[in-house]
């Protein structure tokens, strides 16, 4: 992003790591701001972005990217490991957004990105409190996106493959050549410029990029029928057809949807008659 002319307020737990970030862009030409915060502090994060407003006039770009992980079976899990991993990539993310959302309304402009992860779209052993996080970023950035539209707020989630300080000792060497955070970060770049989509889910990896979808089968009518719930369960393979299915423009898609299925209308009509 500084590469590319950004500001850039670098923002980590640790103030070494800021200052490094933030002192390599400057050293690069670039302007840079480093700030020390949990993203879990309300407050802080309040602070954090009052400051960048009063040294640069505003907030045009969020990327929201703090995490952690505390990998257990489900079974084997610790409700308060469960809560902080929650707390951090979801609440953080609500924090920092909430704090930036009006001054990107007041300016009808701004790009905010969620960080996702395929733990959250698919699933993966161990991560149910990631993955739980994870895909309730992806509510998040469905909901915002359709609110921040009329002031041309584009909120858009990245679902990265990459090797970073959360992920050391779950890789081998062979395949962190692969998973350099440089092949990644185009899409950051994508996703933050005045040209972006809006509710986006893009992947990132090893230099690939992909889209995910979440869809809705064209399904199968049983209306109030006393059989209802065995014949849905004798019909599966309909209500799991893929051929006729559709990306809903929002969550109001799914009741039209089901008050306008073609099988409740030709048994309308049929009554009728």
């Amino acid at each position: 992003l500084a590469r590319y002319g950004a500001k850039v307020v670098v923002n980590d737990l640790q103030p070494a790591a800021c200052e490094a970030v933030a002192a390599e862009i400057v050293a690069a030409g670039g302007d840079a701001l480093p700030w020390t915060c949990s993203v879990t502090d309300r407050e802080g994060v309040f602070a954090m972005v009052a400051g960048v407003v009063e040294r640069w006039g505003g907030i045009d770009i969020l990327v929201n990217n703090a995490g952690i992980l505390r990998d257990r079976t489900f079974a084997n899990m610790d409700l308060d490991d469960f809560a902080l991993v929650v707390d951090v990539h979801l609440m953080g993310s609500v924090n920092l957004t909430k704090a930036a959302w009006p001054h990107m309304r007041d300016r009808s402009y701004g790009r905010v990105i969620f960080t996702t992860s395929s733990s959250g779209l698919y699933g993966n052993f161990g991560q149910a409190n990631y993955g739980a996080a994870k895909m309730a970023l992806v509510g998040l950035m469905q909901t915002l996106a359709l609110e921040g539209r009329k002031f041309d707020i584009r909120v858009n989630c990245l679902a990265p493959s990459a090797a970073t300080q959360m992920t050391e000792g779950l890789y081998s060497e062979d395949d962190l050549k692969g998973l350099s955070t440089d092949l990644v970060s185009p899409g950051v770049v994508a996703l933050a410029s005045e040209n972006a989509p809006t509710r986006t889910i893009l992947l990132a990896g090893a230099g690939a990029f992909e889209q995910a979808h979440i869809t809705m089968t064209q399904g199968i009518y049983v209306g109030d029928a006393p059989d209802a719930a065995d014949r849905i369960e004798a019909q599966w393979a309909r209500v799991a057809d893929r051929s006729a299915e559709q990306v809903p423009g929002s969550g109001a898609a799914q009741y039209t949807h089901e008050v306008g299925h073609p099988d409740r209308t030709a048994n309308k009509a049929l009554n009728a008659a």
